[in-house]
């Protein structure tokens, strides 16, 4: 059996984006409608994923060419601004536990209008699947992205015995194998995680379709500009200040 090479997980990023392009274009489009309608009536996005899926969030929230109107949710939001200390972000018992949601959701205050965007690769953890709960539970639009494959195939560690999908109005599939990795290696198990690259990708597609409703009906989409390119900053910093108190940028 030949070893993983850069070529072979290229070829199968590519397979893997084309499968996410074409299986769900619909779903791209229903969230981006959810998104839109959210911020037409003043609400903003959050977006929230533990692990390697909090760069789901970091795609959504406070990035050159993304939506201004966007929080991203972090754990370490419990210790920056909850009062947890340091040592309780160690070891993976604050994203599998539940206990934690409820302190995010507290520091978060979503306004009415907001809609979330929760990413987990096996969408069971619990705090994950708290923070979905809440955000039904006060009725706010949710969507998920997860990998459909692994998530039935691993128990839920929620109480509920609920998956991060269960609560979702739009749940789009990452394509992830079970596992994430997908690269097979001659000593037996398989490197290389595909869900970082197919979560950005469908992140991306929503933006873009944000953008093209927006623009479609005659607005203004309000987009960041890189902070690296002259006028960057203050054409940030307006737009910012629309939703002060409502957004972190955080390192």
């Amino acid at each position: 059996m030949p070893t993983p090479s850069a070529v072979d997980f290229a070829a199968a990023a590519h397979a893997a984006i084309d499968r996410v392009t074409k299986e769900q274009a619909e779903n791209v489009v229903r969230a981006a409608e959810s998104i839109v309608e959210s911020l037409a009536n003043g609400g903003i996005v959050q977006a929230f994923g533990t692990g390697h899926s909090e760069a789901l969030a970091m795609e959504i929230a406070g990035r050159a060419g993304g939506l201004v109107p966007s929080n991203r949710i972090a754990l370490r939001d419990t210790v920056l601004y909850g009062g947890r200390s340091l040592d309780s972000l160690e070891g993976p018992d604050l994203e599998r536990g539940t206990e934690s949601a409820a302190l995010l959701w507290e520091l978060t205050a979503p306004h009415p209008a907001d809609v979330f965007v929760l990413a987990s690769n096996s969408g069971v953890n619990g705090c994950v699947v708290e923070l979905a709960r809440l955000a039904k539970e006060n009725g706010h639009p949710l969507i998920v992205i997860t990998s459909a494959e692994h998530t039935a195939r691993v128990e839920p560690k929620h109480p509920s015995g609920l998956r991060l999908r269960d609560y979702a109005d739009v749940a789009l599939d990452n394509a992830a194998p079970y596992g994430d990795a997908v690269l097979p290696m001659a000593g037996g198990g398989l490197a290389c995680g595909i869900s970082s690259i197919t979560a950005a990708l469908l992140a991306q597609q929503i933006v873009a379709e944000v953008i093209r409703r927006i623009e479609e009906s005659g607005g203004v989409p309000p987009v960041y500009l890189s902070a690296n390119i002259p006028g960057g900053d203050a054409h940030n910093q307006e737009l910012e200040a629309r939703y002060a108190g409502r957004i972190r940028r955080t390192a």
